[in-house]
């Protein structure tokens, strides 16, 4: 993540970590290895409570934020607001959608009522929303446009070619895309996956290891008006991790 940082410019890192401790939720060693790793914001989705050792970190830590339309009860804050290391205040919020996901509170209203809470000198915005239909997550970006800087999808581990700048000033793409191994059935074992599919018997969907890969999505934001100016994609695959590796340790690109 550093060598990424250094070659992109980016002052702000965010991250989908739900399914990060073994396809299924985060622990608290693992929060702390990705904040040691340069990334600056944890996002959550539907698999957020899977491990409950993480629940003190979502107490206690500003760094990351879970699916803000839980109820207000559930561990951890809706929002969350942090410097960048150009001295910007971001905000960061995580919304789950409603369509062939577990029953939630309306998005909609959810991230309307943050919006009109946030401080009027926060302007550089994002939302992560972490829904399984493009429908869903179009309506989203839509709604949003000219309001916040950016809505990018996460959940179906499958980057879209959508990316683009809506007409208000907001980046948008249904899904960034997965982070893990590629040669995979969504981060699973493809032969134990097809085995279910084709027999019906149960199997454990265990974590694939093969031609890992970071998929994500860059925005360029101006920092006085919270709009975008430009996204794009992002895929480093095991050669390139090394190359970046390198950077980092301070070799030439």
């Amino acid at each position: 993540m550093l060598g990424l940082r250094i070659e992109q410019g980016l002052d702000f890192v965010v991250v989908n970590a739900e399914n990060a401790a073994g396809g299924s939720g985060l622990t608290p060693a693992i929060f702390h290895e990705l904040i040691s790793a340069g990334v600056d914001c944890i996002t959550m989705g539907d698999h957020a409570y899977r491990r409950r050792e993480i629940f003190p970190i979502l107490h206690g830590e500003a760094r990351i934020v879970r699916p803000a339309n839980y109820p207000p009860e559930a561990p951890g804050r809706p929002v969350t607001v942090l410097t960048t290391r150009g001295g910007v205040r971001a905000a960061v919020i995580n919304l789950l959608g409603r369509v062939f996901m577990p029953p939630v509170d309306c998005p909609f209203h959810t991230v309307d009522r943050l919006l009109k809470a946030l401080p009027a000198d926060v302007r550089v915005i994002l939302v992560d929303f972490h829904a399984e239909a493009t429908s869903d997550m179009q309506v989203m970006g839509r709604f949003l446009d000219g309001r916040v800087s950016a809505v990018l999808g996460t959940h179906t581990h499958v980057p879209t070619a959508d990316e683009q700048i809506l007409p208000g000033g907001t980046a948008f793409q249904c899904d960034v895309g997965m982070t893990g191994p590629h040669e995979s059935i969504l981060g699973r074992r493809i032969d134990r996956v097809l085995e279910t599919v084709w027999t019906f018997r149960p199997t454990h969907f265990e974590v694939a290891t093969d031609d890992p890969r970071l998929h994500g999505t860059i925005v360029d934001v101006d920092p006085a008006t919270g709009r975008a100016s430009a996204v794009r994609r992002v895929v480093v695959d095991g050669a390139e991790a090394n190359r970046l590796a390198h950077l980092a340790r301070g070799g030439v690109p």
